[in-house]
């Protein structure tokens, strides 16, 4: 697989954005004309290649007071709705978007298998039927344009991808790639809003602040919020914004309105609350009327909460033509309510522990890292389990445990490693049964939780959760590209199972770590780790081996059979070379057949190393010597059949020793050098049938026999081009051309149509189709007695014979 610098589909689901097909990339920035915003940064990323299955991610940083994102994008690729569904996934440009971490569109062939591309850009809509940003991707356009507002997304980092082909083939190591590359450019900016109170996709929404005072003793904390004004009213077409930060892990968010006065038969007051954005009548994350029963969230995430109080269907009255200016006064009250240090749970009854990351002893990639529990002392300072038996010895005897036992656990990932992936394993010779639950930014439950484990058959299906030979005694997952911040996680140990007995047998280890590559590419490739775009986050791929592909190189792309018989054919069909090597040998044509004879050899060792086999040399060396000594065979060919004398093929042969060297070290595997190597091979041929014809016809042309006469010259280029018909038809052994032109032909076919799935069956018949017209070739050549040269010699001697014969004075 090529170098990623970047630059990892699940369904994406389109959320309610502007997007609109633009012919250039416009500087998006603040209006002049309106105060309200600001640039807060922005971003143009120059012209770039993508080639064949690499990747490119863009990272952009939103912050918690944008207002809005803007990406304008260019690119050379041209696909219409219609020609999409001809081209493989394998070869398909596709862009991603994922909100928090990279998208990786092809984490498993399940994933691949589900993935459903958006629909091309065809326009612009607008409108709340599509709202939530998940993970979606798009065949790659010429030029798309878009605008998301803070309406649409969260605060944070918002990730782009770009893929040239998709798929399990995508990783895999490749002797050689025929897809194209495609370039693009980017142009990125976030806007502001000026001021802190005024947010909303145009700033014109006032955000009212909640003052707020801390209390704390050992049953708790709790964060006592309330609006600065004593009583706020509202009438039936006004909505109140509010702004709450939830700073730390807390077991439930209270929203309560109180001195409620309605002066109408009202008697609902809404609220909805949502977490990082501003949250409406259609897009929030919990509402309830507020007027008598407070609305509770439990588990709130950390961050910001927006919270938004109305009347409940204030359109329907308006549209009945009823009263719209009701009012309503009351005063919000919002508690956040936590537990004691080390407490979390239902009355704060079960244990929450801080883990600390360890880094990873002799590590070349950035962030990995095992993670322990603060107080922990258990661990050696190789191991990378801790034992969960004294973690549950602190809770066993709690009275609350009726049904199952919970111990939650926080971990950090830095900023800029969000590359990363959470490995968690746990190995139990017990009979106690656990579950897994994670989530982001809060404590998770059985109902709400990002990623989980209950069983082998009860698990998340997300393309970011991979499972692997998990049992009743083993549990052992991944999150891919688990996003940067905390994460919680909380192990269940269910009620039949809560009992701790005093076992001998082995304890119940847990190892939690943040690792670059899943189960370190299986053994079946290399980790590597690039950047994206902008530099801010390193993320980590595997290149896997010939027969393995995948995100984690976990599939068999090629059996070992398969793999065996495909290293053979390579490499035994470099045999052909010894047809034109023992026919040059023959015709004692030394420099040919050690020309012939190399490069049969050279090419032999260089698969062999290539398929894994053996490497005799380094593999760029063995590589440079296949294509060099390949194309100075194809023009040795050209250069045997021509006439010329010694010294004129030792200097074409000096040349194009020269001018192959130079093509071999210079992109040796692209497809245009079968071309050029060939126009240099019939240049070859050409320059010494010149030779040839001029030292040949030189003399011919200044003799007094050659008429000047106009009505004589069409007769002697007549005659001219008869004898050079009967000259060519006697220098070559035509049946011998034919076959050579047919084989060359076949080799000429089976080279286009190569690819990296079926690349060893045709370049191997290339193998042998390439010698094979080689060997027609010479064996066309008819050896030229030169009767003239001979009869002048001997009229020469018998002039030197009556010379002498001569009587003398």
């Amino acid at each position: 697989m090529a170098e990623i610098s970047i630059l990892g589909l699940t369904t994406l689901v389109v959320f309610s954005w502007a997007v609109s097909i633009s012919n250039s990339l416009p500087d998006y920035g603040s209006d002049d004309n309106n105060g309200s915003f600001f640039t807060v940064s922005s971003f143009r990323y120059p012209k770039s290649q993508v080639r064949p299955y690499d990747t490119r991610y863009i990272r952009v940083d939103l912050p918690p007071w944008f207002s809005s994102l803007n990406l304008a994008m260019e690119s050379d690729v041209d696909i219409t709705a219609k020609s999409i569904s001809k081209i493989s996934k394998s070869l398909l440009p596709v862009i991603c978007f994922r909100d928090g971490s990279p998208p990786l569109p092809d984490a498993s062939a399940s994933a691949l298998e589900g993935l459903e591309l958006g629909r091309l850009f065809n326009g612009s809509f607008e409108g709340a039927q599509d709202v939530e940003i998940a993970e979606q991707c798009y065949p790659m356009q010429k030029n798309i344009s878009l605008r998301l507002t803070n309406e649409q997304i969260s605060p944070g980092a918002w990730y782009v991808g770009l893929f040239n082909g998709i798929g399990v083939t995508r990783t895999q190591g490749k002797m050689i790639v025929r897809s194209s590359a495609f370039s693009f450019s980017a142009n990125i900016s976030v806007e502001g809003c000026k001021t802190a109170t005024m947010w909303g996709p145009s700033c014109n929404q006032t955000i009212y602040p909640l003052a707020c005072s801390r209390f704390a003793n050992q049953t708790g904390s709790v964060v006592s919020c309330s609006d600065s004004v004593p009583s706020s009213c509202l009438t039936g077409v006004e909505t109140k914004t509010y702004a709450l930060d939830v700073d730390g892990i807390a077991e439930q968010l209270v929203i309560m309105a109180s001195n409620v006065k309605v002066d109408s038969n009202e008697t609902y007051l809404m609220c909805y609350a949502r977490f990082g954005a501003i949250a409406t009548e259609t897009l929030h994350d919990y509402a309830g009327n507020i007027h008598k029963v407070p609305l509770v969230i439990n588990k709130p995430k950390v961050g910001r909460w927006y919270i938004v109080v109305s009347f409940p269907g204030r359109e329907n009255r308006l549209v009945q033509g009823t009263d719209s200016s009701s009012k309503v006064c009351f005063s919000m009250n919002v508690k956040v309510l936590g537990c004691p240090e080390g407490k979390a749970g239902l009355n704060c009854g079960q244990q929450i522990y801080m883990l600390q990351a360890v880094m990873r002893r002799g590590s070349l990639t950035p962030f990995e890292s095992y993670y322990f529990p603060v107080n922990d002392d258990s661990p050696s300072g190789s191991s990378t389990d801790f034992p969960l038996e004294p973690i549950f010895s602190n809770v066993s005897s709690l009275p609350e445990l009726d049904a199952s036992t919970w111990t939650y656990f926080l971990m950090n990932i830095p900023q800029g490693g969000a590359g990363g992936h959470i490995h968690f394993r746990l190995t139990s010779d017990s009979t106690r049964q656990y579950e897994v639950y994670l989530r982001f930014g809060g404590l998770p439950t059985v109902d709400d939780r990002d990623y989980y484990y209950a069983n082998r058959t009860s698990a998340s299906r997300s393309m970011f959760f991979s499972l692997y030979n998990s049992s009743q005694e083993k549990v052992d997952f991944y999150v891919l590209y688990a996003r940067e911040g905390t994460w919680s996680l909380g192990l269940r140990q269910l009620s039949e199972s809560t009992a701790v007995t005093d076992s001998k047998g082995p304890p119940t280890l847990v190892s939690l770590s943040l690792e670059r590559c899943p189960r370190r590419c299986s053994s079946h490739g290399n980790c590597r780790f690039a950047f994206d775009a902008s530099g801010l986050t390193s993320y980590s791929f595997c290149a896997c081996d010939r027969t393995h592909g995948g995100f984690d190189c976990g599939i068999e792309i090629v059996s070992h059979q398969g793999h065996i018989i495909q290293s053979i054919a390579l490499i035994a069909s470099n045999a052909a070379a010894l047809l034109p090597a023992y026919w040059a040998l023959r015709q004692r044509e030394y420099p040919e057949w050690v020309l012939f004879t190399s490069s049969g050899i050279s090419s032999a060792l260089y698969h062999a190393c290539d398929v894994g086999t053996w490497c005799v040399l380094t593999y760029n060396v063995l590589q440079f010597m296949d294509f060099w000594l390949s194309f100075m065979a194809v023009v040795g060919t050209f250069v045997y059949l021509s006439t010329a004398d010694e010294a004129v093929k030792r200097t074409i042969h000096t040349v194009v020793a020269i001018l192959t060297a130079l093509l071999a070290l210079t992109k040796a595997t692209r497809a245009s050098n079968i071309i050029i190597v060939l126009a240099i091979g019939s240049l070859g041929l050409l320059i010494g049938f010149l030779v040839e014809f001029v030292t040949k016809y030189r003399s011919y042309c200044g003799s007094a026999g050659f008429s000047l006469n106009m009505l004589d010259r069409p007769r002697a280029v007549k005659e001219w081009f008869s004898n050079l018909i009967k000259t060519l038809e006697k220098r070559f052994r035509w049946g011998f051309v034919v076959a050579g032109l047919v084989a060359f032909t076949m080799a000429a076919v089976s080279f286009k149509v190569e690819t990296s799935s079926s690349y060893w069956i045709w370049h191997s018949i290339w193998h042998f189709t390439i010698y094979t017209s080689s060997f027609f070739f010479l064996c066309s050549k008819i050896p030229i007695v030169n009767n003239e040269n001979q009869t002048h010699q001997g009229a020469d001697n018998y002039e030197l014979t009556r010379q002498d014969s001569l009587p003398r004075n």
